[in-house]
């Protein structure tokens, strides 16, 4: 059967494809219209094939080998963490945790203030009620009391009977993760400091010390192969720190927790952790780490900050779940999923309890944890996990070139290397060629913030505190839609409740189509839209449109329509109202002459534009 099914469908070579491809493309440019450029520099091509797999090198091994790149062990298993603030109360953030582990958490996270040392007492509260042989815990911010928290946690550790090598914890101590988001490292003696880290936690395997915390050039608006080639610079940066200090190579890289964010590509984020625990295995490796155990990747990933808006926040979850899939199907250790509304408030129960809920419905209803590497063999998958290894490798060489991260940092190289992509990214999101949904394009009409938003935080986010004494510029933190969310509160802030009227005419379906484009345009901006399916004639529309108020009049019509039309809207109306083309038609050069100065199409750059109408508007 099997072979009388086949011989219906013979092979067809790649050459007889691209043959077929070439002719339907009628001339037009392959590489223009079918291969896709990603942030990173990539270019994807439409389609992989089982040749393409022939030229990879990473394909031989299998969960649990060396070089990790399908997963650290056989299975799939994750831990769902969930973060717990205790800068105002350790009582507090223990009855969330509790809680939470009720729920399907197993691995709590605790936001400390890491400048001040916790006692046992305190560290007690902290961890009542918690299990230390079954569910892991993280402290997160830890800063230049971090060997004292630690000599804290380790005394209530003994105290609870429970066995050394059954404790898993980490704490993210990072100097230079603090140097690259405040410009100077947490104290002086950062170096005694992690050293002493290191050598508290001697007589327990599994306990991490030292985060690299790669999520923070996602926060700046780097590429994912920025994000890894940097954190891995880190990462090496450490291992050269601790074996100079005398550790074992082995005990350096035990010693080690990546964190990484997880953006919105979805395949790109997938290849983005095989292709981290590959050259993460290769550098261990080659610093002398003979054993397996210390040359597998630990990876804690986070959704990404970045990626979350202030409107429509509940688009949150949505990108919040598609992030999730990502990171479980590239097999990392524990995830942490942030709930919508991380952005502008402290979360509350029902935030909580989406965002927790989506790793278990991952796991419990979608089986998620069942399949190891159930990205393997895509065709697809492995090319891009082969190219970001390829392009994070160049990305970390040159900053060894430049005498490691350290060096490279204070030096501006990373900054610029950051600065460059976010720069570019933040073009394409101005001008719609990367969309933010609910955002910069099919805003959601009408909507006004959430009372707990505030213009600080649609303006500058959540930034670290910058150092005092700065011996090199921080990279900024932000999100992406911060500048149109800023346009839109400015909108809502100033009370005038401007009004864009489509005025409709003539074709029907030209006019139906750009009166839904320039909704969502003006929209985007905050502004009331009225749209209209079609006026009979000119006049008619103008009229209605005066009767509405309108502050800004878009005709909507075919091109050929403007040249005679829109210069009569022009007369009818005159300073009553801001007159807008909708298009880049023909006659526009003509319209120009005539004193028609305002367009609007998919060329235009929508942010840009937008702040020009609210100036015009009276709009600050």
């Amino acid at each position: 059967m099997a072979e009388k099914l086949f011989a219906e469908f013979p092979p067809i070579s790649t050459s007889q494809w691209e043959e077929v491809v070439t002719k339907d493309l009628k001339g037009a440019d392959y590489d223009k219209k079918l291969v896709w450029k990603t942030q990173e520099g990539i270019a994807v091509r439409p389609y992989y094939r089982a040749e393409d797999l022939s030229k990879l090198n990473h394909l031989s091994s299998g969960p649990g080998e060396f070089p990790y790149v399908r997963g650290n062990k056989v299975s799939n298993r994750w831990l769902v963490r969930q973060g717990y603030c205790a800068w105002e109360s350790f009582e507090k953030a223990n009855a969330q945790a509790v809680d939470g582990l009720k729920k399907g958490v197993d691995s709590a996270g605790f936001c400390i203030d890491g400048k001040k040392a916790i006692s046992v007492a305190e560290m007690a509260t902290l961890l009542k009620g918690i299990d230390l042989a079954k569910t892991e815990v993280n402290f997160e911010g830890c800063s230049c009391a971090t060997p004292e928290i630690i000599k804290s946690f380790i005394t209530y550790t003994a105290s609870t009977g429970v066995k050394a090598e059954e404790v898993y914890a980490s704490f993210d101590f990072d100097p230079l993760r603090t140097l690259t988001t405040t410009g100077n490292f947490c104290c002086p003696d950062y170096l005694a400091k992690l050293k002493s880290c290191v050598e508290l936690v001697a007589g327990y395997p599994r306990i991490r010390v030292i985060g690299v915390e790669g999520y923070a050039f996602n926060d700046a608006g780097s590429t994912s192969v920025q994000e890894l080639g940097f954190a891995l610079a880190m990462g090496s940066e450490y291992m050269n720190i601790m074996t100079e200090m005398g550790f074992a190579p082995e005990e350096a890289a035990r010693r080690i927790k990546f964190t990484f964010a997880v953006g919105a590509n979805y395949f790109m984020e997938i290849a983005k952790f095989r292709a981290a625990r590959m050259l993460w295995a290769n550098i261990t490796k080659e610093y002398g780490s003979a054993k397996e155990c210390t040359q597998k990747m630990k990876i804690h990933a986070v959704t990404s900050q970045w990626n979350q808006t202030v409107y429509d926040s509940y688009v949150n979850m949505l990108r919040d779940t598609t992030e999730a899939m990502s990171a479980a199907i590239g097999g990392v250790d524990s995830l942490e999923v942030l709930p919508f509304d991380y952005q502008y408030r402290e979360p509350g129960e029902f935030s909580n309890r989406v965002a927790r809920n989506v790793q278990i419905i991952l796991k419990e209803e979608s089986h998620f944890d069942k399949v190891t590497d159930p990205a393997a063999g895509s065709y697809y998958v492995e090319s891009l996990t082969a190219s970001i290894a390829e392009e994070s490798w160049k990305q970390f060489k040159s900053v060894e070139d430049k005498g490691g991260y350290r060096e490279a940092f204070i030096a501006g190289f990373v900054q610029a290397e950051v600065k460059a992509s976010s720069a570019k990214r933040d073009l394409n999101i101005a001008t719609r060629r990367e969309v933010i949904l609910g955002t910069n394009q099919y805003p959601n009409f009408g909507e006004n913030a959430d009372k707990d938003v505030t213009l600080d935080v649609v303006t500058r986010g959540a930034n670290v505190e910058k150092s005092k004494n700065p011996i090199a510029e921080p990279l900024e933190k932000y999100r992406g839609a911060q500048a149109f969310e800023a346009l839109r509160f400015a909108t809502e802030l100033s009370g005038k409740n401007p009004k864009a009227f489509m005025l409709t005419f003539g074709n029907l379906a030209f006019c139906r189509a750009r009166a839904q484009f320039a909704c969502n345009f003006f929209a985007v901006a905050g502004m009331e839209v009225t749209d209209n399916t079609r006026f009979s004639s000119v006049e008619e529309g103008v009229k209605a449109a005066l009767e509405a108020k309108a502050d800004i009049i878009v005709a909507c019509s075919s091109d050929d329509e403007y040249a005679i039309s829109v210069p009569q809207i022009k007369e009818f109306v005159g300073n009553k109202a801001i007159i807008v083309v909708a298009g880049e038609p023909a006659c526009k050069d003509e319209l120009i002459a005539k004193g028609i100065n305002n367009f609007i199409s998919v060329k235009s750059n929508v942010l840009e534009t937008l702040k020009a109408y609210q100036t015009q508007l009276g709009i600050k």
